[in-house]
C-alpha cells in the first residue's frame, strides 16, 4: 500500500502535482514513473496516479515500486477527463501537469516546461515536443484548431496526401517538426502544464467528453478568455499514442465523436451543417475505398475494409457527438 504520510509530506511541500490516468498500463505506468523521477532535477513537484480500474496489476505495481506516488484506486473506470478533474480537485499546489502513462520523460523535461511556463503566464496552457520510441517526431503534441477549411482538406485527402504542407494540413501545421517555440491551439493531454488557477477558473475538463477531445475544449475555452497555448521544444518526451485503447476502430468512433462534439460547442451555428457533412463524407469515403481494396490480395487491406466498415456502421453514434454529463 501505499504511504499516506509520504505523499502527503511530498504534497504540502511541492509546487507541482504530475497527475497520471493509468488504465491496464502496468508495465508503462512503471516505465513512466521511473524516467519521471530519473529526470526530474529541479522541480518540487508530487505524483498521483488515478487508476481507472485497471485488472491487469497496475495500482499493486505502483503501490510497491513507488511508495512515494500517491496512489488512487477507483473501482471503476471514469474516463480521462473525470480521472483528470478528481484529482486536480484535491491539489492544492500552484501548477498541474497532466502525464500520460504512455510516455517515458527525456532529461529535464518537466523542469523545462514548468520554467517556460512560468515565463509565459499570456499562454496559460503549455506542452513539449514528442517523439515516438525510435527518435523521429510524433507530431501530435499539439494542433491546431479544426476549420472549414482544414475539413475540406481532410475530405478531399488533401492532408494526407501533402502532411508537410502547412496550407493542405493545417490542423497538424504540417512542415513544422515542433523544433521552435510557438503559439498553437491546442496542446496535447498527453503532457500538458496549467496553473491550478486557471484550471479552476475553467472548470477542469468537460465532462462530456469521455475520451478525446477533452483538451481540444479545454484549450479552446481557455483562448476565449485571452490566453494562448504554447509550445516549447526544450521540454522532451516519448509518447506511444493510444497504449490503452481497445481496438482501432472503437478509437476512430470515439475520436468521430469527439470532433462532432467540439464542432457543436465552438463553431458558429450557421457552419455546423457543413461540418457534420465533411465528417459524414469523410469516413464514407474511406469506407469505399477500403471496400474496394479489399478485394485486393493481402490481408492488410481486408483488415482495413473491417475497420472503416465498423467505423462507418456506428455512424449514428459518432454523428451525435457527446452529450452534456449528468
Amino acid at each position: 500500500m501505499t504511504d499516506p504520510s509520504v505523499s502527503q509530506r511530498a504534497a504540502d511541500t511541492s509546487e507541482l502535482t504530475v497527475i497520471i490516468v493509468s488504465y491496464n498500463t502496468r508495465a508503462l505506468t512503471l516505465k513512466c514513473l521511473e524516467t519521471l523521477y530519473a529526470t526530474t532535477r529541479r522541480t518540487r513537484f508530487h505524483t498521483v496516479v488515478f487508476d481507472n480500474d485497471s485488472q491487469d496489476g497496475s495500482a499493486e505495481a505502483v503501490a510497491e515500486a513507488f511508495p512515494q506516488v500517491e496512489l488512487i484506486r477507483s473501482p471503476e473506470n471514469l474516463g480521462f477527463a473525470k480521472a483528470n478533474n478528481v484529482v486536480a480537485t484535491r491539489a492544492t499546489t500552484e501548477w498541474l501537469l497532466l502525464l500520460n502513462p504512455d510516455t517515458e520523460v527525456h532529461e529535464g523535461a518537466v523542469d523545462s516546461l514548468l520554467d517556460f511556463a512560468k515565463a509565459h503566464p499570456e499562454a496559460g496552457i503549455t506542452g513539449g515536443r514528442t517523439v515516438f520510441p525510435d527518435g523521429s517526431l510524433n507530431a501530435a503534441s499539439c494542433w491546431a484548431r479544426m476549420t472549414p477549411w482544414s475539413m475540406t482538406c481532410q475530405v478531399l485527402g488533401l492532408a494526407a496526401a501533402f502532411p508537410r504542407s502547412s496550407l493542405f494540413n493545417p490542423e497538424g501545421m504540417g512542415g513544422w517538426a515542433r523544433d521552435s517555440e510557438r503559439a498553437v491551439d491546442i496542446v496535447v493531454g498527453c503532457f500538458l502544464m496549467i496553473p491550478r488557477a486557471l484550471w479552476e477558473e475553467l472548470g477542469g475538463f468537460n465532462l462530456k467528453y469521455f475520451m478525446y477531445g477533452e483538451e481540444s475544449d479545454l484549450c479552446l475555452r481557455a483562448a476565449r478568455l485571452g490566453y494562448r497555448p504554447r509550445i516549447t521544444p526544450e521540454a522532451e518526451i516519448m509518447h506511444l499514442v493510444g497504449a490503452s485503447a481497445a481496438t482501432r476502430s472503437d478509437k476512430a468512433v470515439r475520436v468521430a465523436k469527439a470532433r462532432t462534439t467540439l464542432v457543436r460547442d465552438h463553431w458558429p451555428a450557421w457552419q455546423q451543417p457543413y461540418a457534420h457533412l465533411c465528417f459524414w463524407l469523410w469516413i464514407a469515403g474511406r469506407r469505399t475505398v477500403s471496400a474496394a481494396l479489399a478485394l485486393l490480395p493481402g490481408q492488410a487491406h481486408k483488415e482495413r475494409a473491417a475497420r472503416w466498415k465498423a467505423i462507418w456502421q456506428a455512424r449514428q453514434d459518432w454523428m451525435e457527438g457527446y452529450h452534456d454529463a449528468a
